[in-house]
């Protein structure tokens, strides 16, 4: 899955913003990035069960990938 910040702005001025895709406590680097664009502040936070994963990655090593014709 692609890592996404879904932004939302309402008639009252209220934003919410929402990330996808980005486990752990990394999502949390977003939110200044999320207020530098909306020049909002944050005023209340939620976690999703994203928050409580964590972040994959899947390393190949070099023999298997040659093993493997490349």
């Amino acid at each position: 899955m692609s890592k996404q910040i879904k932004i939302r702005v309402y008639p009252d001025g209220r934003i919410e913003s929402e990330t996808i895709g980005i486990k752990g406590k990394s999502c949390l680097n977003y939110i200044k990035e999320v207020e530098n664009l909306t020049g909002a502040k944050t005023v209340k936070s939620e976690f999703t069960n994203e928050y409580n994963e964590t972040e994959q990655h899947i390393y190949t090593s070099n023999e298997e990938y040659q093993q493997n014709g490349h």
